[in-house]
């Protein structure tokens, strides 16, 4: 092992979760997984957790525990790392409930969407709290004790860092290098002293294609053969990328793009580049990213904590943003069941934002 094995506890065996542990146990290191979703603690209890995707597959047999056993999570040696890897809505109970597992030097990392890690810093001190943005990494979890990643090849051979880890403080520290080499099986990464905008650009990632995947009930490969469909992700992107810019992000590359380049959108010659690149995307894995797999299930979205959040954002900066209020309302609209998801959805979220 390129570090000294951990003592690990996840709050969450979901997609992240179960994908990240699995390796880590994998790797060699003491990994503990807390979920409420009782299926899967006992399935993976029984008989292991298998792991797919671009690398051979193998079983991982991480501790499974309930939520309601907490107790006799409690009476256990304090673990080294959490990790929160929740959906972002469960992210302050979450934080609190991780917090007295992990010893007083350790640190809870926040593996998950959004803009959670203000939330996780309240709860369990910044000093302790630790940003991890995972750039361009697709997992899913369709059955109990079964979770995949799509491709045939690790984004470390594209030259691409999937891993970001980072302080709140945007310095350097010890702890980050540790957690980039703890992952380093898994795919490339890297410290950045830039967690806000690294994470900024991965919300304009995620609120760019994860609501338009699950209100069109297609996925990102169909989506992009579309004109329509492409045309809503890139008024989405933009939006995201003037408002971050607005608010003093020093925003990362997203969608393969620089941040201005998807703020200039409304320039007909940037959108007609933009637009290409999206189309050359159209050949790529007919994937559905997390949002899409929530609908698919039955679960409640994120769509509050993405799109919602950037809508709220976009007020503090003073600047309109109708297209991501748009997609809010339409997923908030299929989560309470007032709407089904289909093609003819992408038609009218733009139509309602004006384009």
């Amino acid at each position: 092992m390129a570090v000294e094995p951990k003592r690990i506890i996840f709050i969450g065996a979901g997609a992240v979760g179960s994908y990240l542990g699995g390796w880590l146990d994998h790797e060699g290191h003491d990994v503990t997984i807390v979920d409420p979703w009782a299926e899967q603690v006992e399935k993976i209890r029984a008989d292991g957790l298998r792991v797919e995707g671009p690398h051979e597959p193998f079983n991982a047999h991480p501790n499974m525990f309930h939520l309601h056993e907490n107790e006799l999570v409690a009476r256990q040696e304090p673990f080294d790392i959490g990790f929160v890897a929740m959906k972002a809505y469960d992210t302050r109970w979450a934080a609190h409930f991780i917090d007295p597992f992990v010893e007083p030097n350790g640190f809870i990392v926040s593996s998950q969407n959004c803009w959670t890690d203000p939330i996780i810093a309240e709860a369990v001190g910044a000093e302790r709290a630790v940003g991890l943005v995972m750039s361009s990494i697709s997992v899913a979890m369709w059955e109990a004790g079964k979770v995949e990643r799509p491709g045939e090849t690790r984004r470390r051979d594209h030259g691409h860092d999937v891993f970001r880890a980072g302080e709140h403080d945007g310095s350097e520290s010890d702890r980050i290098h540790e957690l980039v080499e703890m992952l380093d099986p898994i795919d490339a990464g890297r410290t950045t002293t830039n967690l806000w905008g690294e994470r900024w650009a991965k919300l304009s990632q995620n609120s760019m294609g994860n609501p338009v995947v699950a209100v069109s009930d297609m996925g990102m490969s169909d989506l992009n053969r579309e004109p329509r469909g492409r045309e809503l992700q890139i008024r989405l992107a933009s939006e995201c990328a003037r408002i971050g810019l607005a608010l003093g992000h020093r925003v990362e590359k997203f969608g393969g793009m620089d941040p201005q380049m998807w703020a200039d959108a409304d320039r007909g010659d940037v959108y007609e580049e933009l637009d290409g690149v999206l189309a050359q995307k159209a050949g790529g894995a007919n994937w559905r990213p997390s949002m899409g797999q929530d609908v698919v299930k039955g679960r409640p979205t994120e769509i509050n904590q993405m799109n919602g959040f950037v809508v709220e954002q976009a007020a503090v900066a003073g600047i309109e943003a109708p297209v991501n209020a748009a997609i809010t309302e339409a997923i908030r609209a299929i989560d309470a069941g007032r709407l089904k998801p289909g093609i003819e959805n992408v038609e009218m979220v733009l139509t309602r934002a004006g384009f």
